[in-house]
C-alpha cells in the first residue's frame, strides 16, 4: 500500500477539522438540553397598612358664637366623634388657637363631659359614662394653655378598629361642651372676647 502524498495529508486534516467541530457541536447540543428542571412557586406577598381616622358631626360648624356675654351667661352643646379606622387607637382632645381680651378667658369656666347619645345642635339623649366621664372642669384660659397636643391631651377614649372582637370599625363618643360666665367677671371683662379651637387626635396604639 503506498504512503499518501504530503498534499494529500494536508487535504485530510482540513477535512478533519470541520468534521471535529460538528461532533462537538453535537456533543455541546445535548449537553445543553440533557438538564431536568423543577421548581416551587410562593404565591405573590401584598403588604395594606392599616389606618386612623375621625369625623365628626359639627359640619364644620364652631361649638359656640357667644355674644352679649354677661356673669351667669351660659350654654351647652354636643359634639359625636366617631372613629373609623381600622388600627386601635387612643383620642386625646386639646385646644388651639386660644386667644383672650380683657381677660375674659379667665373668667369662663369650660366643662368637657364625655358619653353617649345626643350629637352637634342638640344634647337630648346625651348620658354621661358611668365612669371618667369628666375630662375638664376650669376656666377656658386654664384649658387653652395646658392642653395644647396629643401628648399632654384629655381623654381615654381608646377605639378598637377591627382588633379583638369588633367586627365594624365604626365607633362614635359624645362629648358634652359647657360654658358659663363666672358670676364674680370684674368690670374689666366688659367687651372681652375669647376663642378656642377644639381638636380631637387619633393616634394608633
Amino acid at each position: 500500500m503506498s504512503r499518501p502524498t504530503p498534499r494529500a495529508a494536508r487535504l485530510a486534516a482540513w477535512i478533519a477539522i470541520p468534521a471535529a467541530l460538528v461532533a462537538s457541536g453535537v456533543v455541546v447540543s445535548q449537553a445543553s438540553y440533557s438538564a431536568f428542571s423543577s421548581t416551587t412557586v410562593n404565591p405573590t406577598s401584598n403588604w395594606t397598612a392599616g389606618s386612623v381616622a375621625l369625623t365628626d358631626d359639627d359640619s364644620n360648624t364652631a361649638l359656640f358664637t357667644a355674644t352679649n356675654l354677661k356673669p351667669g351667661s351660659t350654654g351647652t352643646n354636643c359634639i359625636a366623634v366617631t372613629s373609623t379606622g381600622t388600627l386601635a387607637s387612643t383620642v386625646k382632645l386639646y385646644g388651639t388657637a386660644a386667644a383672650t381680651t380683657n381677660n375674659l378667658a379667665s373668667n369662663i369656666t369650660l366643662s368637657v363631659v364625655q358619653g353617649t347619645g345626643g350629637g352637634f345642635g342638640s344634647c337630648s339623649g346625651f348620658t354621661p359614662l358611668a365612669a371618667g366621664s369628666s375630662l375638664y372642669n376650669g376656666t377656658l384660659a386654664g384649658f387653652g394653655t395646658s392642653y395644647t397636643n396629643f401628648s399632654n391631651g384629655v381623654g381615654n377614649w381608646a377605639p378598637t378598629g377591627t382588633t379583638g372582637t369588633q367586627t365594624t370599625t365604626s365607633e362614635t363618643r359624645v362629648y358634652q361642651v359647657s360654658y358659663t360666665v363666672s358670676n364674680a367677671a370684674p368690670n374689666t371683662t366688659q367687651s372681652g372676647t375669647a376663642s378656642l379651637g377644639l381638636t380631637w387626635e387619633a393616634q394608633n396604639s
